[in-house]
């Protein structure tokens, strides 16, 4: 048997990003000689896949999937478990009967470092993630590391992210009969979420005139302000890494300490997420709670306008675990993390309590904060993005070269079993 036979690994791709780049990943993987597989669960899987080994699975959920997908990775002598979303239900029963195999299991997200980097990690991600918590574990993994390139290389566009999404989800609605018993991970339908989106869109400019306008009275005043940047409804870091069942619970924590223990004359920015769906009326909801609280006056909800202005101008940054906490550490201003994130380590975010982050936040360890980015963009970042012809070329051949090389996580960036606690569950607040 020859060397390249020896070395032939079988990946198994489950669901990835409305995007071509899981299928060039498995281009370039086969080219190395191995052999990628596909389970499709439905039509937007079909389409995004459209290359040899794709296998269709009609059947339900739950343990009937999960003995599916066991007997599938047996059948096929499966090596490489690769996905996006590993809280997906589909994902977490696949993943589970990987472990019981010792299949090795990757995880692909859009980047730590936003605009055009990718994630790529060895076992999960957040809480589930193998990156050191250990500033001094850190230090010394990233001792040789150069400072990444941070010009930006690949664009990308809403209108391709848009058309992307639009062919993905509205197969799966209007096929449905084709995999009768599949269900989304998704909260909303995609058709609501569209009618939402449309919505948006009709409105932004003014809203981006008005988010303009706040941010330059900020700017221009002498008030101290924090800012608090909303995440998705539909985000996993929000539903499996975090304390809370539902933003509204992530909301009212925040305000009511805010309201508690601010210094009376500080403002807080709550930031609506540039791509929430409008389904939920955010604005409304903090303007409501904060009245109660009696803190209307100083707290402001912004929807649109520079983010970063603000966060080198901000007091500190609040975060359930959204990757502006990271471009808040990047610019030195202090970070409090409410959820489990790849970024909460002592040193680099503030680990008092939310009670005292409003009064005395703490910077960053500069030594700490330059080895952490340095190791971050080595060890499980690679450049591309996933809705643009040259940022998936790119994407896809870093990611796969590291498939191939076994090298996710290196250098010295995986540490087992994984450091970090998934959080649990907390009471929602009594407002």
């Amino acid at each position: 048997m020859g060397s390249q036979q020896l070395s032939r690994r079988v990946f198994l791709f489950l669901q990835g990003p409305s995007s071509p780049i899981f299928a060039k990943i498995a281009a370039w993987l086969e080219a190395s000689g191995h052999l990628c597989l596909r389970i499709n669960l439905n039509p937007g899987d079909q389409i995004f896949w459209r290359r040899k080994g794709s296998y269709n699975y009609r059947g339900r959920g739950g343990e009937a999937w999960r003995s599916y997908a066991g007997s599938f990775m047996d059948r096929h002598a499966i090596t490489d478990l690769i996905l996006l979303g590993e809280e997906r239900p589909y994902h977490q029963l696949a993943i589970a009967a990987a472990r019981e195999r010792n299949i090795a299991v990757s995880v692909i997200e859009m980047g730590y470092l936003r605009p055009d980097w990718l994630t790529l990690e060895r076992g999960g991600m957040s809480s589930n993630s193998h990156f050191p918590v250990d500033a001094q574990q850190i230090i010394e993994a990233a001792r040789t590391l150069p400072e990444p390139d941070w010009k930006r290389h690949y664009a990308q566009s809403f209108l391709a992210e848009a058309s992307y999404d639009l062919l993905y989800n509205l197969p799966n609605v209007f096929l449905w009969f084709l995999f009768p018993h599949y269900r989304r991970h998704a909260l909303f339908h995609p058709l609501a979420e569209y009618a939402g989106w449309v919505m948006r869109l009709a409105g932004s400019g003014r809203r981006e005139r008005e988010a303009s306008q706040l941010v330059d009275r900020c700017l221009e005043s002498e008030a101290p302000f924090f800012i608090y940047p909303l995440q998705l409804q539909t985000d996993f870091q929000l539903r499996a890494h975090s304390p809370y069942n539902d933003q509204r619970e992530a909301i009212g924590q925040i305000l009511i300490s805010f309201a508690r223990h601010a210094a009376p004359d500080t403002q807080l920015l709550v930031k609506i997420h540039p791509l929430d769906n409008g389904l939920i009326n955010w604005r409304k909801h903090v303007a409501d709670l904060a009245a109660r609280l009696d803190v209307g006056e100083r707290v402001h909800v912004l929807d649109g306008g520079n983010l970063n202005a603000l966060l080198e101008r901000a007091q500190g940054t609040v975060t359930v675990n959204s990757t502006v906490g990271l471009h808040a550490l990047q610019l030195g201003k202090p970070v409090k993390v409410l959820g489990a994130a790849v970024f909460d380590i002592a040193g680099l975010s503030d680990q008092a309590p939310l009670e005292q982050f409003w009064r005395s936040p703490e910077p960053p360890e500069a030594s700490l904060q330059s080895a952490f980015f340095r190791l971050l963009a080595a060890s499980i970042q690679v450049r591309g993005n996933f809705y643009s012809a040259a940022g998936t070329d790119a994407g896809a051949a870093a990611i796969a070269e590291r498939l191939h090389n076994r090298s996710l996580n290196q250098p010295g960036a995986f540490i087992d079993p994984p450091p970090r606690k998934k959080p649990a569950k907390i009471a929602p607040p009594r407002h």
